[in-house]
């Protein structure tokens, strides 16, 4: 029997799924000296069900995010053997290592390569589009703007929404995934190009809604924020156009190509583009976000936005 522990159902079973975000529900604390003073274990009411009970095994999916303060509690339940899966190992923190204290031992691995040449996951391109700000104005602005602030708004540049447009038009046919980390970007590329719009504050019911749209080709193209990054199921999406993220995560990055990467019914390829400012914070974030899939064999082919959206078809 499996059972399913979620916020909606709670079944504990000799197979029960679960997710690190209700394992490491907290109570919401009146003011803060209740707050420090339930600090431990009984401050997770989900928890303690959890390390009551002798688990056989316990497999952590994405074992990556373990190291993360919120989720290094769930590593603290009793079980005689520990399993964990990734397909993207980096963490920006430098604390990657650590999944091996809370775990165990690296057992398999292998590079995304030699998976695409087996055929369990699709060919895929990789490109980065280089595009330069509209006017002086922005420009201005730019050079103006604090350190943090720079990003942003080279991420924001207006003139990629040309880029995304003639992307759009060139796989014509394709189930596109434009992604970004700016919900008002987002807002005006969904709007502009007349795409449905999900983040996280997508109800549930509607999210599942057009992912089955999606799904059946009756949406050609969906805009969605980070929280497409983990757990969405879209196997026949084969176009992905980045437009922003978070700054220079490289397992974002990868996170983001494997929304593509599923083997496609007609043998076809994945194509990956990340839209970038150039000679910005965008560009610089961008070549640290690539590490990750370079080291995994991948190739980006750098190409001029002007020339591109200039070329004879």
């Amino acid at each position: 029997m499996i059972g399913e522990y979620t916020g909606e159902r709670k079944e504990i079973a000799p197979i029960t799924v679960s997710t690190y975000q209700i394992l490491t529900y907290r109570r919401h604390e009146e003011n803060k000296e209740d707050k420090e003073n339930n600090a431990g274990p009984e401050a997770y009411p989900h928890f303690s069900l959890f390390t009551n009970y002798d688990w056989g095994l316990i497999i952590y999916d994405e074992v990556h995010l373990l190291p993360a303060p919120v989720f290094r509690f769930t590593a603290e339940i009793q079980a005689r053997r520990r399993l964990g899966l990734t397909a993207t190992l980096v963490r920006e923190d430098g604390c990657e290592a650590d999944v091996f204290s809370l775990i165990g031992p690296k057992k398999y691995d292998v590079p995304w390569r030699e998976l695409e040449h087996q055929g369990w996951i699709a060919t895929a391109e990789c490109h980065e589009i280089r595009v330069s700000f509209p006017g002086e104005d922005e420009q201005l602005n730019y050079a103006m703007g604090e350190t943090r602030e720079k990003y942003r708004l080279a991420a924001e540049n207006p003139a990629k929404l040309n880029v995304v447009r003639h992307l759009i038009d060139k796989h014509k046919e394709a189930q596109i995934l434009i992604i970004g980390q700016y919900i008002d970007q987002l807002k005006l590329l969904a709007e502009e190009l007349k795409a449905p719009l999900l983040t996280g504050r997508t109800a549930t019911a509607q999210r599942e809604k057009l992912y089955e749209q999606f799904r059946k080709g009756e949406i050609k193209r969906l805009v969605v924020s980070k929280v497409a990054n983990f757990a969405i199921d879209l196997p026949d999406a084969n176009v992905a156009i980045q437009v922003s993220g978070t700054f220079g995560s490289r397992q974002e990055e990868a996170q983001r190509l494997g929304r593509i990467l599923r083997p496609k019914s007609d043998g076809g390829n994945a194509y990956f583009y990340s839209v970038v400012t150039r000679d910005t914070r965008d560009q610089e974030f961008s070549a640290n976000r690539q590490l990750f899939l370079t080291e995994q064999g991948y190739r980006y082919v750098i190409e001029d936005a002007e020339a591109l959206l200039t070329a004879q078809p």
